[in-house]
């Protein structure tokens, strides 16, 4: 397992010492609260309460300042008014103190003028060397070692406990929510952090922080939006690259969401579907719910990642089995069968049992339970399921069942410490607990269940797909200036994009010759930076058969330009063979604000036009990665061949796709968009071809 480097984070999140600003004698105010909560957390280091107008504060010896401190803490929490913050700044700068965690809002997220004293606190906390989390923060947490840097009231009825699981959120009341539901859930949290406004720290560098820890086996996540994407898609690396499962719930998929987000944080949205590309370029797990956040982080503290997807099910309860199949299509498991002679076996045990799989055992199954261990053993071993879900309802809530039905489960289930095995039941709390303490997972809902599982199954696919992507170096300038397509297919061209035999003309004659090299019939199209849509002004002739239907061509497509585009710069006309029939497919490159260029992929006519049938990556990506991208989309099946057309070059159009990532890479900063429509894949074999190239350079860089 690769970890991160030491960080100037780690004296946040492990720190020896802690002072606090402001702090009040109160224990029920938000300035009491956080030495409350390090006395009752048990903190082993000492606790400097600052507070100039008592001698003590809740039992502890206060200090008038902080100059006045023995010792220079490692963090300083600073519950002061917002008014006061740049003093108590700079009074941790001048003891020096290496973190501040400012709970004070009114900042940023407030307005211009909130905005520009934040940066200037942030200015003077760089320049001394302070790291900074908030303003308008809820502070940080390490129960391994009782410190409670926060004010939140989600600790005020029970500190949590150090378990795998470690937190960030941008929002302090929502990563309150999901570590209170986390503890209630049974996981426990070794780290919590919430950035607020991120004057300093943000959440990709607590993400990559958490990413290269030990005792992190999986971390959620609570994203409004992303200013630093480069660090943000690192972080997803190396979590990746560690086998850390990421569970993220990122907000701001609806118009009014986005600028909700934007409001609250004062941070860039950017676009959902790049979001969606990214999660899915490093196997994060997109979480619709609060409830499927904590269910799939749930499933991940666990530790098992089903190498498969084949899932095996065992039910008291036909329709429950019914259920349970149903979902596991909707969510991408495999309700196999079983093989002929396990059924055989089971059908042997169990007279009256259904055993292809659900395998329903019937109620028959509780008058033996010996029976049931020995039905488990059976489809774990014969069946070879990657995960197990048994539905037993409320049996296990049952004074008299209870006890022998988990012993049987944990019997047959003794073999196979390697598979992912569920309960979907329903019991009073110390039931439930029992079952996890038997290495059982445990959901009340079939459902959530299910979708959980399949969640770990993707999780394992990612772990094990890791590609290495050879960095790319920037390119030389393109320029600002506007490009042809001529000049854009040149580009591209250089860059490895298939093009078919073109010829830039400038004269009549020359295109009858052209075409007379070429072969008929042809293409011609007028050439011109200034033309990016050449067919609204009749400037694209298609199914020339001679000679003299090309020289009489180039005069209409000139004289239309003329007409229609008198300002435009023309640099002359195209003349290209007619392709051959292949499936029409587009792709394109988009520079998003934050993650830099991102490559599409989709179908072309009515399905990108209508349906939007497409897909993103972030560029540059591997041959692996181009080939899921090619998967993604709902028209699949075209490329594969239906009503008896050949299969497409898939390989050819995944090579494109590297190229173009590459290209759109190598030009990170000087590319705003590009557009190869349509891009034609022949059958397999005879690769692809893109019949006609845009390139926008991005203006003012």
């Amino acid at each position: 397992m690769t970890h991160a480097t030491p960080t100037s984070l780690d004296h946040l999140f492990r720190p020896t010492s802690v002072a606090i600003l402001g702090a009040s004698d109160d224990p029920t105010r938000i300035s009491g609260r956080p030495v409350r909560y390090l006395i009752e957390g048990g903190f082993k280091g000492p606790i400097y309460p600052v507070n100039p107008n008592r001698q003590t504060v809740q039992g502890l010896k206060a200090y008038a300042s902080l100059a006045d401190v023995p010792t220079v803490p490692d963090v300083a929490l600073l519950a002061v008014p917002a008014g006061l913050t740049e003093a108590a700044v700079k009074e941790c700068i001048a003891k020096g103190v290496r973190g501040a965690v400012i709970f004070s809002a009114g900042y940023a997220e407030s307005g211009e003028e909130g905005l520009a004293i934040q940066q200037r606190i942030a200015d003077i906390a760089r320049e001394g060397g302070l790291r900074l989390l908030g303003p308008n923060c809820l502070g940080i947490f390490n129960p391994q070692i009782g410190f409670f840097g926060t004010f939140t009231q989600s600790l005020d009825r029970e500190m949590p406990k150090a378990g795998p699981l470690g937190i960030i959120s941008q929002s302090g009341a929502y990563g309150s929510h999901i570590a209170y539901l986390a503890r209630r859930r049974g996981i426990g949290i070794n780290y919590w952090i919430t950035t607020g406004n991120e004057a300093d720290v943000d959440v990709a560098e607590a993400l990559e922080w958490m990413a290269g820890q030990p005792d992190v086996k999986v971390i959620m996540a609570y994203v409004e939006g992303v200013r630093d994407g480069a660090r943000f898609r690192a972080a997803l690396e190396l979590a990746r690259k560690n086998r850390k499962p990421i569970v993220m719930m990122k907000v701001g998929r609806s118009e009014v969401g986005a600028k909700a987000a934007s409001s609250h944080t004062a941070s860039l949205a950017g676009s959902d579907a790049i979001y969606d590309a990214l999660f899915r370029q490093y196997g994060v797990h997109r979480a619709a719910t609060t409830e499927e956040q904590i269910d799939v982080a749930y499933a991940c503290a666990r530790g098992i990642f089903p190498k498969g997807n084949r899932l095996g099910v065992v039910t008291l309860s036909g329709g429950a089995g019914v259920l349970i199949s149903d979902s596991a299509e909707k969510h991408g498991l495999d309700v196999a069968p079983m093989p002929l002679a396990a059924q055989q076996k089971l059908k042997a045990l169990l007279p009256f049992a259904s055993v292809e799989n659900p395998v329903d055992t019937t109620a028959q199954a509780l008058n033996d339970m010996n029976l049931l261990a020995k039905n488990m053993e059976v489809i774990l071993e014969d069946g070879g399921y990657d995960a197990l879900l048994g539905f037993f309802s409320t049996v296990p809530n049952t004074r008299t069942l209870s006890g022998p039905l988990k012993k049987a489960i944990a019997d047959g289930c003794s073999r196979f410490p390697d598979r992912l095995i569920a309960m979907a039941m329903i019991g009073d709390e110390d039931v439930v607990r029992a079952y996890e303490e038997s290495g059982f997972l445990v959901f009340e809902d079939s459902d959530r269940a299910v979708l959980a599982l399949a969640a770990l199954t993707r999780f394992a696919r990612a772990f094990d797909d890791v590609e290495d992507v050879p960095r790319v170096a920037a390119a030389a300038p393109i320029g600002e200036g506007a490009m042809s397509e001529f000049a854009a297919k040149e580009l591209l061209g250089k860059a490895g994009i298939p093009f078919l035999d073109e010829r830039l003309v400038t004269a009549a004659d020359a295109a009858g010759s052209a075409a007379d090299g070429i072969g008929y019939p042809v293409v011609m199209k007028i050439v011109s930076p200034d033309i990016e849509h050449k067919t609204e002004i009749g400037g694209v002739l298609v199914g020339l058969a001679d000679r003299q239907a090309v020289t009489e061509g180039f005069a209409t497509l000139m004289a239309r330009a003329a007409q229609h585009r008198p300002d435009a710069s023309i640099e002359g006309v195209l003349v290209a063979p007619m392709a051959k029939k292949g499936v029409e497919t587009i792709i394109g490159v988009s520079r998003d604000p934050v993650f830099g260029p991102a490559v599409m992929f989709g179908l072309g006519g009515v399905h990108v036009e209508v349906l939007k049938d497409v897909t993103f990556r972030l560029a540059p990506f591997g041959r692996a990665e181009a080939l899921r991208m090619i998967d993604d989309i709902r028209g699949r099946a075209l490329l594969a061949g239906v009503r008896g057309a050949p299969a497409s070059d898939v390989e050819a159009l995944a090579d494109l796709l590297v190229s173009i990532s590459q290209f759109a890479a190598a030009h990170h900063d000087d590319i705003e968009t590009i557009d190869l429509n349509p891009v034609l894949a022949f059958p397999k074999g005879q690769g692809v071809v893109a019949l006609d190239a845009l390139v926008v350079p991005r203006r003012g860089a």
